[in-house]
C-alpha cells in the first residue's frame, strides 16, 4: 500500500536560529521585524511554541506580537539559512523515497510503499530521526493513505510528534475534529458551518448535502468525501519537474482594507519565491486568486518573459495584480477578502545565480559601448 508521511518542520525558522543560538532554548523568540526599534510594518515569520503559549503566531502584525509578549526574544529573518536548511532537509528525504512533493519551504508530501500502519509509522520514526541527528531540526510527520488525512495528522502531532492514521480508521478519526482542523476550512467557512449546524467533521456526512452543494459547490463536495474518509485527491507524484508552487492564507477577518492586502500578498509572494528558490528553479509566471466574502473566485496572472529568481519581481507583480483586482472590483460589487493566494509557475531550473546589471558594473566589467554582457552574467534576454 502506498502512504503519504507528511513532514512539516516544527517553527521551521525559529528552530534554523535557535540550531545557532541553543542558549535561547527555552525562551519566547520570534522571527521578524523587531518592533522595539520603533513603529514598523510587518509580520511575524515564526514564533517558538514557547511563544504561541502567549497567543502569538505566523502572519501576526508584530506590534500585536509586542503588545501579547514583550518578553520575546526577536531575531532578523536570514534566508539564505532557511533555504540552505530546506535543501538539507530535501536531501534527507530523498533517501527514503523518490517520491518527494514539497508544498512550501517547510512542509512536505514523502510517498512510501508499506505493507501496513505499523511499517509506515516506523518509516516516519526513521525519517523523523534521521532529519533530527543529522540537521538538529525537529519536524513533526502524519501518516495515511490520503495526503490530506496526513496533514490534519500532522497538525494534531506538533510538536515533534508522529501520528498514523490506519485507512479503516478514517473516518472515526476525523468525525470528532472541528471542522477548522481542515485545510482550507477558515475562520468565515466555520461561521457559515456552524450555522447550518455543523461543527464536527462527522457533522458533515449529516443530512447537510443539499445546502453544503448550494453554499460552497465543489468544495462542499469535498467536504462531504473527506468526512466520509474517501478525500478526493488528485494524484499527488509530479512526472518531471514541478510546473508551480503556491502560497496562501485565508485571512481572520474578511478585509476591504488595502494595506493589511498588501501586506498579506507581500509575505505571500516572499514565501512562494524562497520556496521555489529552495527547490533550485526560478519562475517565469505569477499568478494572484482572490476568494471573495461569497466565496465566488478571481485570478489573474502576468508572464514576466524570462525567469526570474528572488522576491523582488513576485512581491511587485503580485502587488500589481492586487490592486488591479481590487480596482475592478471597487467599481462592481466591492466585496471584502476572504483568502489571498500567490502561485509561481513556469519553473525552470536555476543554472546560477543571476546577476543584476548595476552589479555587473559594479564589479568592474568594460563598460564602453562595444562591452558584451552574456546571459551568464545578467540572465536571459526579456522577450518583447
Amino acid at each position: 500500500m502506498r502512504w503519504c508521511l507528511y513532514v512539516d518542520m516544527d517553527a521551521f525558522y525559529v528552530s534554523c536560529e535557535l540550531r545557532d543560538h541553543p542558549e535561547l532554548r527555552g525562551q519566547p523568540v520570534a522571527v521578524g521585524p523587531d518592533p522595539r526599534k520603533g513603529p514598523v510594518r510587518g509580520v511575524v515569520l515564526s514564533a517558538s511554541y514557547e511563544a504561541r503559549t502567549f497567543g502569538l503566531r505566523s502572519a501576526m502584525p508584530v506590534g500585536r506580537a509586542h503588545a501579547l509578549c514583550p518578553t520575546a526574544v526577536w531575531l532578523p529573518a536570514n534566508f539564505r539559512k532557511y533555504e540552505a536548511a530546506a535543501q538539507q532537509v530535501r536531501s534527507v528525504l530523498l533517501r527514503f523515497s523518490s517520491e518527494v512533493v514539497p508544498y512550501s519551504i517547510d512542509e512536505a508530501a514523502v510517498w512510501v510503499e508499506a505493507a501496513g500502519a505499523e511499517e509506515a509509522g516506523a518509516l516516519a520514526g526513521r525519517v523523523q530521526s534521521s532529519i533530527a541527528d543529522e540537521l538538529q531540526l525537529p519536524s513533526s510527520i502524519g501518516v495515511s493513505p490520503f495526503r490530506t488525512v496526513a496533514k490534519i495528522a500532522t497538525d494534531l502531532a506538533k510538536p515533534r510528534g508522529i501520528r498514523v492514521v490506519p485507512p479503516e480508521d478514517t473516518q472515526d478519526f476525523l468525525a470528532p475534529l472541528p471542522v477548522r482542523a481542515v485545510p482550507g476550512v477558515g475562520p468565515k467557512t466555520e461561521a457559515i458551518l456552524e450555522g447550518l449546524g455543523i461543527r464536527t467533521v462527522g457533522e458533515l456526512r449529516g443530512p447537510h448535502a443539499t445546502l453544503l452543494q448550494r453554499r460552497f459547490g465543489s468544495f462542499g463536495e469535498e467536504l462531504m468525501a473527506l468526512a466520509s474518509g474517501t478525500p478526493r485527491e488528485a494524484s499527488e507524484l509530479e512526472v518531471g519537474p514541478p510546473k508551480s508552487r503556491s502560497s496562501d492564507r485565508t485571512l481572520n477577518e474578511d478585509s476591504r482594507d488595502v494595506e493589511l492586502l498588501e501586506e498579506a500578498v507581500r509575505t505571500l509572494a516572499e514565501e512562494a519565491a524562497r520556496g521555489v528558490q529552495a527547490e533550485g528553479f526560478r519562475y517565469e509566471t505569477v499568478t494572484l486568486r482572490i476568494r471573495w466574502e461569497d466565496f465566488q473566485q478571481v485570478q489573474r496572472g502576468h508572464t514576466l518573459g524570462a525567469a526570474r529568481e528572488g522576491t523582488e519581481p513576485s512581491v511587485r507583480e503580485a502587488i500589481r495584480l492586487l490592486r488591479e483586482l481590487l480596482q475592478d472590483e471597487r467599481a462592481g460589487r466591492n466585496r471584502r477578502v476572504r483568502l489571498l493566494s500567490v502561485r509561481l509557475g513556469g519553473l525552470r531550473p536555476r543554472l546560477g545565480t543571476q546577476r543584476r546589471l548595476d552589479r555587473y558594473l559594479r564589479a568592474g566589467r568594460p563598460r564602453g559601448p562595444h562591452a558584451a554582457l552574456t546571459t551568464a552574467d545578467t540572465g536571459p534576454s526579456p522577450k518583447r
